[in-house]
């Protein structure tokens, strides 16, 4: 049987599962203890496998990928593409929520009685969550990018630095002669080839620790919250949906030079690794996997683009924030102008950047957006019961707008022949 086959399994039968559990024994203490035991430990094993990879493989691709590209002028060219791309996506995604929103008006809908049972019920978690509200943006953004210690940067996961370290890393070695900078290529193409093995180990656990995954969340939640939210949640995902099959299919076939079909049917293991996972990062190295020999995006253009995009490109979240703060703005009966609904478009697609490309990683920034605005970042409890579900929602469409940026790219952009780079043994078919 095929991995992403046994992954829809995995998949289907843990919400199966979850969801009966729920409707028989929900809120029992063994239901409880089986999550915290089992279901959640095997789940976050598989998480863990996938994270650990990342910032050595994040690092080794766009190093390779840069030295690939062979001098600063074309790679300069090639960021300007990929950044330009990425912004337009996200910026698409986030208009579009934004008027699937107010037409629907989907928070006037829900009774004040409702709204205070779900503010008590998840009020201490988004307190929690109101630390990264301290959060800012200018200059100083673009000045932490640049890491002092990129060790520590890579400990302490900011992606951002990573990246950074690894893009002036790379374009370094392209100064060296080709004598010079062979010992080191060597080094950084072992490490790729040692992190995909790591990687495929991990994905021959996926279908265990997707069904784990699936069953925690069904089993806590079932569907009632569904029922309470759920305009809100059909809102976020007819967005999703609409940005996928009309704006992303578009670019996929204007300026990927791609059935929209073919590119969706090719692309569906990532898509399906995304959904499970919520994690932009976590699936990153079966994204690339895919792009390069499901789509046929050269690697040096998949090790550049991707990582980027894992951190970066974010049109799913970008939706689902402008998306959830004008809910939020109607439930609480505020009336955003059109002024307001500008700011929180542009600092959708500013904060949608800065996402952490783990799950539930929009959460403390879009509390910034929501200050902004005039609207109680405490009301971000209202959503947090199905933001689980709704975060897979949104991952997916991330991990697609990558897709297509990759394809974009790699059709503009002629590749250098003599840079080889080792193909990820992931198993994609």
């Amino acid at each position: 049987m095929k991995l992403h086959t046994k992954i829809v399994l995995g998949l289907a039968t843990g919400a199966l599962a979850g969801i009966t559990v729920n409707a028989l024994a929900g809120g029992a203490a063994w239901v409880t203890w089986v999550n915290a035991n089992i279901a959640n430990p095997i789940g976050q094993v598989f998480l863990r496998l996938l994270f650990m990879t990342v910032v050595p493989l994040v690092f080794a691709s766009l190093t390779l990928g840069v030295a690939g590209i062979g001098n600063v002028s074309r790679l300069g060219r090639i960021a300007a593409k990929t950044l330009v791309y990425f912004l337009i996506s996200t910026a698409l995604s986030t208009v579009l929520g934004l008027v699937l929103v107010s037409i629907a008006d989907p928070g006037s809908g829900i009774a004040p009685t409702t709204r205070q049972e779900l503010l008590a019920t998840y009020r201490g978690q988004a307190a929690d969550m109101q630390l990264g509200t301290g959060v800012t943006f200018g200059v100083s953004t673009f000045v932490n990018m640049i890491p002092r210690n990129p060790v520590q940067s890579a400990a302490s996961g900011d992606m951002l630095a990573v990246i950074c370290f690894a893009l002036i890393f790379g374009a370094a070695l392209t100064r060296l002669s080709t004598e010079r900078a062979r010992p080191m290529l060597g080094v950084v193409e072992a490490l790729a080839d040692v992190v995909m093995v790591i990687i495929d180990f991990a994905m021959k656990l996926a279908p265990f620790g997707v069904f784990a995954l699936i069953f925690t969340v069904t089993s806590r939640f079932g569907w009632h919250l569904l029922g309470e939210l759920g305009w809100y949640v059909v809102v976020v995902v007819l967005g999703l949906l609409l940005h996928a099959a009309v704006s992303l299919s578009v670019l996929v076939r204007f300026l990927g030079g791609m059935n929209p079909i073919q590119f969706w049917l090719k692309s569906r293991m990532s898509l399906i690794t995304a959904f499970s996972t919520s994690s932009s990062n976590a699936t990153l190295p079966t994204t690339m996997a895919v792009a390069e020999h499901q789509l046929g995006v050269p690697p040096t253009i998949a090790g550049f683009v991707l990582p980027l995009g894992a951190t970066m490109n974010m049109n799913g979240t970008a939706l689902y924030e402008g998306v959830t703060v004008l809910f939020l703005a109607q439930v609480f009966g505020i009336d955003l102008t059109l002024g307001q609904q500008s700011v929180v478009l542009i600092l959708s697609v500013l904060t949608a950047v800065g996402t952490a490309g783990v799950p539930g990683g929009s959460l403390p920034l879009m509390m910034v957006v929501l200050a902004a605005v005039g609207v109680p970042p405490e009301g971000i409890a209202i959503i947090l019961g199905v933001d689980r579900i709704l975060d897979m929602c949104r991952t997916t469409l991330n991990v697609a707008g990558d897709l297509t940026a990759a394809l974009f790219v790699a059709r503009t952009e002629p590749v250098a022949p003599d840079i080889v780079i080792p193909e990820a043994p992931v198993a994609v078919a």
